[in-house]
Parts: C-alpha cells; sequence; structure tokens
C-alpha cells in the first residue's frame, strides 16, 4: 500500500492533488485487468435519476466486456471484435441476434461525447491529471474523506470540450484507484455519478472471457 508522504501533508492543496495523481499513475502501471460492478446515475432537473447497473471486466490494453444487470438484464457488450467494432448480444429473446457497431454509434454512447472505448480506469486517471492540472478552471481541493483520498476540481469536461463540469473524485486508499466520480454543474446541480464497486484487480482474465460470438 502507497501512502501519502509526511512531508505533502502541509503542501498546497494542488501539491497534493498531484502526490495522489501520481500514486494513481504508479498503481495503473502495475494493473493487468480488473473488474468492477459498476452503477451510473444520472440525474435530471425533473424526475428520478436514471439508473444503470453492469459488471466491467477491462484487460490491457483495450479489452472491455460488460455485463448488464439492469435495465437490461442479460445483456452482453464486448469490445473490440474481430473488426475493431463492438459485439452486442442483447438480452431476453433478442439474444438470438447479435450486433456488430462501430464504437462512435450513438446507441453506445455512455454519455454526453464518451464512447464506450473510452471507459477504462487508464483514461480516468488521465483525465483527472488535467483536471487538476492544465484543464481546471478554479482551485483543487484535495481532502481524506472516510478512508478515501478525495479530489475536486472545476475543469473543462472530459468529454465535451466546450462544457465546464465540477468534479468530485474519490480515490481508495489501498488500491489506488478512482472508485467514484460525482459530475456537477458549476453552480452545484449533480448531473452525473459513476461508482465502482467491488472493484478487483490482476485476476488473470483469460482472453477467451473477451471473444465475440
Amino acid at each position: 500500500m502507497l501512502a501519502v508522504p509526511q512531508h505533502c501533508m502541509g503542501a498546497s492543496p494542488t501539491a497534493r492533488a498531484e502526490t495522489v495523481i501520481r500514486h494513481m499513475q504508479t498503481a495503473w502501471a502495475s494493473v493487468s485487468d480488473y473488474r468492477a460492478r459498476m452503477v451510473i446515475r444520472t440525474y435530471r432537473e425533473n424526475g428520478p435519476p436514471e439508473a444503470q447497473t453492469f459488471y466491467y471486466t477491462f484487460k490491457k490494453p483495450d479489452r472491455i466486456r460488460i455485463d448488464f444487470i439492469r435495465p437490461h438484464p442479460g445483456m452482453v457488450v464486448i469490445f473490440p471484435d474481430r473488426e475493431g467494432k463492438v459485439f452486442v448480444r442483447p438480452s431476453g429473446l433478442a439474444r438470438l441476434f447479435h450486433f456488430h457497431l462501430s464504437p462512435d454509434s450513438p446507441r453506445l454512447i455512455v454519455s454526453a461525447g464518451q464512447r464506450i472505448d473510452q471507459t477504462d480506469l487508464g483514461l480516468l486517471i488521465a483525465n483527472i491529471a488535467r483536471s487538476a492540472g492544465s484543464e481546471r478552471r478554479g482551485p483543487v481541493v484535495t481532502t481524506e474523506e472516510d478512508g478515501l483520498a478525495v479530489i475536486r476540481a472545476v475543469a473543462v469536461d472530459h468529454f465535451r470540450p466546450d462544457v465546464v463540469t465540477a468534479y468530485r473524485f474519490s480515490i481508495d486508499k489501498a488500491l489506488w484507484l478512482p472508485v467514484k466520480v460525482e459530475e456537477s454543474t458549476p453552480e452545484g446541480r449533480l448531473e452525473r455519478t459513476v461508482s465502482f464497486l467491488d472493484l478487483v484487480v490482476n485476476m488473470s482474465v483469460p482472453d477467451s472471457f473477451f471473444r465475440a460470438g
């Protein structure tokens, strides 16, 4: 387990964020694969939030498998297939039919501007570094809450360059990997939360697990 050096405890919020980011980068370099139960909640100005839950499995350099729990239980998404596209096996009776879609297909957009091939923790860590560095649009706040390292920053949105988003990143200090992202408007209205639950790394996931049928 990595620890924040004592001499950094009195450092500026930006310096503390840089230390946490370096820990994440080091931790990510040692990860070969991981799996998490993902919960994504999207909040609207009116009405209840929309929720998605699925198991997300990733293997370096770029293999992704998503097994949906809700709202489409049994649906499987794998990237890439043999042609570099996204293999989709729907749920229910439709599972008899398979689809091969481009990663930028509107049917596969994870959130505004974000494609399915832009969802792994490595990219998230790189985006956190940008949010706390070159693309921040205000002060960075770094704290420890409930045993987690927390970085708050208002920055250029990770996938919408014409939008500014207020981010709250929660990092597990045992794994030194992100376990939650909260996105709000600069005015404070919550727009989306992404939680990485039951995160497990280096499971030696076989290549066959990502084989598209």
